[in-house]
């Protein structure tokens, strides 16, 4: 099932506060005691932390075939000193032959089809191919910065732009769940990321996927209503999967240009501008603009961002899993937040649980005032687990708003009273929590809005 935890209704009723999450920057590092340091390790992969390792699949290191050395050669005639260290690099950890992609194609097929066949226009093969080959190497280097408009682009831009011609000058991105994903797609399944790259940079600018259906809903028809909601074009190959388009909006291709041919330090690829595009056209049921970096969709009445609900719709379909978005924080109808649904030992315990089946999990925190109200919310990826000399647990964790090509340690202590939500697997959390259906609590959410709407129209 795709399923919400069933206290959620707490979180549905402010939308103009939790769930406005990574509306602004994140905020982690204020206030920070002796207890809740905060420290940055270039290497932080431990026992407990496995970003590497490929379910289902055989690690292969070395080139077995023709095909697979020809490939490999026809690459590498295209890279400067960097890219060929981080090709070679992809091939001798097993990132280059991982084949967990929908379509069980290889890194390396991607690549090559990438540095071999056409770009969409305004894209350069090259490029797309050292970022592209860059972020596999390593995904601590995606960032949600959106980059300046160069005064040659203004006119051009301010005229697509939707509304205010000043909202293209994006100073704070709310693409943190968009690109979390993406980091998330990156670090653990290399050959789907690159299929993605591959086909969003294409002419085309689209990527199918199949999936199954009993990811989303027990019923078929259940998981249909979640598909048609969120306007993702797609087709029902039988009563058990479906195949679908993903696709990044109209405008993106603009803002990828700009990045190919004016990126200057911390800011997007031209990769991350497609990859966060596309997530957020998913979540936000095909209404994001890649200019101004806001969003209309039926769920949320914040125009930056993605909610938990769309965020773990978001992250079912890309990674074709059964997804869980637990709410752990109680917060009553003024935004303030008045406890928690269980204990931080058995919320460390679930975390733990999920990255010892391999999985990373994406989690939502928020920021409170002085009288503990929510005033912002951020989503960071968690990847490990450390021990520490005391016998606390540190967790090993991503951030793509922090400007730091590198992971992130936070102590139990500081992280896990910050913890709104997390995405977990559904055998994880299945003993310890109640559920509805995710199709039921979003018909639930769609109404309460319309209905809220409704009241704000009569008056």
């Amino acid at each position: 099932m795709y399923n919400l935890n069933i206290n959620s209704n707490q979180y549905n009723n402010n939308y103009s506060t939790v769930n406005r999450l990574c509306a602004s920057t994140p905020v982690l590092n204020e206030n920070k005691s002796n207890n809740q340091q905060i420290s940055y390790n270039s290497n932080p992969i431990s026992a407990k932390s496995v970003p590497f390792s490929f379910s289902g699949t055989v690690l292969r290191t070395e080139l077995s075939s023709k095909d697979e050395k020809n490939k490999y050669q026809e690459i590498t005639k295209l890279l400067d000193k960097d890219g060929k260290k981080n090709l070679n690099s992809l091939l001798k950890t097993g990132r280059l032959l991982n084949s967990d992609s929908n379509d069980n194609s290889t890194t390396l097929d991607n690549l090559y089809k990438i540095a071999l066949t056409q770009r969409a226009d305004g894209l350069n093969s090259q490029n797309i191919l050292k970022e592209t080959l860059a972020i596999l190497a390593d995904p601590h280097t995606i960032t949600q910065q959106f980059g300046n408009i160069p005064t040659q682009y203004q006119t051009q831009v301010a005229s697509l732009a939707k509304g205010n011609p000043a909202d293209v000058n994006v100073e704070h991105s709310g693409t943190c769940v968009a690109s979390s994903i993406e980091f998330n797609l990156a670090q653990k399944h290399p050959a789907e990321f690159a299929r993605f790259v591959e086909g969003l940079s294409s002419p085309k600018m689209a990527v199918n996927k199949t999936i199954k259906l009993s990811n989303l809903a027990d019923n078929t028809l259940d998981a249909i209503w979640l598909l048609n909601a969120f306007e993702i074009p797609y087709q029902a190959k039988d009563f058990e999967k479906a195949d679908l388009t993903f696709a990044p909006d109209k405008n993106a291709i603009v803002r990828a240009h700009i990045q190919t041919i004016d990126k200057d330090k911390l800011e997007r690829s031209s990769v991350d501008v497609l990859m966060q595009s596309t997530f957020m056209q998913v979540g936000s049921q095909q209404s994001y603009d890649s200019l101004s970096d806001k969003r209309a969709g039926k769920f949320n009445q914040n125009d930056k961002g993605l909610i938990e609900f769309e965020k773990t719709f978001t992250e079912s379909v890309v990674e074709d899993k059964n997804k869980i978005s637990v709410t752990y924080q109680k917060v009553d109808e003024n935004a303030r937040l008045i406890g928690y649904e269980t204990d931080f030992d058995t919320m460390k315990r679930q975390i733990t649980d999920a990255l010892s089946q391999g999985e990373n999990v994406i989690i939502g925190y928020t920021q409170v005032d002085s009288n503990n109200t929510i005033i912002n919310g951020h989503e960071i990826t968690i990847t490990g687990t450390k021990i520490d000399k005391n016998g606390k647990m540190i967790f090993v964790c991503n951030d793509t708003d922090d400007n730091m090509s590198k992971a992130v340690e936070y102590s139990e202590d500081y992280l896990l009273p910050k913890i709104h939500h997390a995405a977990l697997p559904q055998s994880v959390v299945a003993n310890d929590v109640n559920f509805v259906d995710n199709w039921v609590e979003g018909l639930k959410t769609y109404k309460e809005l319309k209905q809220q709407s409704n009241i704000k129209e009569a008056a």
